[in-house]
């Protein structure tokens, strides 16, 4: 504990040095992350830089396919940092205990629903009694869009935006970032080169102020690095919904082997304005998430 402890003052002096615009909310990580310890995920963390991490459990029957923690993993190490770690609720949409389960946890301090990553359609009707809790809530829900695999038929989502405009929605992963991309084929999770803007995200993003962007994982970083002359112009376009986030698994939190170190360096490189930057990586999470 006492070279954590160190790594924190760094890393606590770092981000003072680099000015409260440089200041960063990580939105999306795991305890457990494929066996990775508490002890190495807050040194992962403070390495990175990040002022306040938001940690999401897996449901009680599937870890979220990184044998990620659960529920009372994510609120226990938010109760013992406190000033660095905001946690959410979470389970599978489509059990009988479901909703007592995510209220019960919200009513102790959870600050959002997710990550949802399971096999049912985006406007199921499972998925849709948890965005009417969140609406009663007054909370966000972070969802994995994955072709023919998790939250799938991204193309009726926008439905949901209708349907529920209380609700702030934050979208994730490989289906969601490859629809940057209008002449995306849906299968393929991760595509490469020159990106026609107008995709499916791309108008999500432009059309309803309840949906936003978490720009973390592989997914995150492939459609930033794929073609930098349209993430820069994309960046700035929806510098007002859009969240930075890791989701990485190792233990370094720097270098090639981390996914959300490479992220927040790439946004740093193509956003140079402060104020812009400073949104991406650090307003819009206190003003979505409620951070304090």
């Amino acid at each position: 504990m006492r070279e954590i402890s160190r790594r924190g003052f760094l890393a606590a002096a770092a981000t003072s040095a680099l000015g409260a615009d440089e200041a960063v909310i990580d939105i999306h990580q795991h305890t457990n992350y494929a066996g990775r310890s508490d002890e190495d995920l807050v040194a992962h963390q403070r390495r990175m830089g990040i002022a306040k991490t938001v940690l999401l459990p897996a449901g009680s029957k599937y870890g979220l396919d990184a044998k990620a923690g659960g529920n009372d993993t994510v609120m226990a190490l938010s109760r013992r940092y406190p000033g660095e770690f905001a946690w959410f609720a979470n389970e599978l949409p489509d059990l009988p205990e479901t909703r007592r389960v995510i209220e019960s946890y919200l009513k102790r301090g959870a600050i959002g629903i997710g990550e949802q990553k399971f096999r049912v359609d985006c406007d199921s009707r499972e998925m849709q009694a948890l965005f009417a809790l969140a609406a009663e809530y007054g909370v966000p829900v972070l969802m994995h869009f994955q072709h023919e695999t998790y939250n799938t038929r991204i193309e009726r989502f926008h439905k949901m935006l209708e349907k529920y405009p209380r609700v702030n929605f934050i979208g994730h992963a490989q289906t969601w970032w490859g629809n940057i991309d209008k002449k995306l084929d849906q299968a393929e999770l991760y595509p490469k080169g020159k990106v026609t803007p107008g995709g499916i995200t791309d108008r999500l993003l432009a059309d309803y102020p309840n949906i936003y962007g978490d720009l973390s994982a592989g997914s995150g970083l492939n459609a930033m690095r794929r073609d930098e002359e349209h993430a820069r112009a994309f960046l700035y376009r929806h510098q007002d919904k859009l969240l930075y986030g890791s989701d990485c698994d190792d233990r370094v939190g720097e270098g090639d082997k981390c996914s959300g170190s490479q992220q927040l360096a790439l946004v740093r490189k193509l956003v140079d304005d402060p104020a812009a930057r400073r949104k991406i990586l650090f307003a819009n999470a206190t003003r979505v998430m409620k951070i304090g």
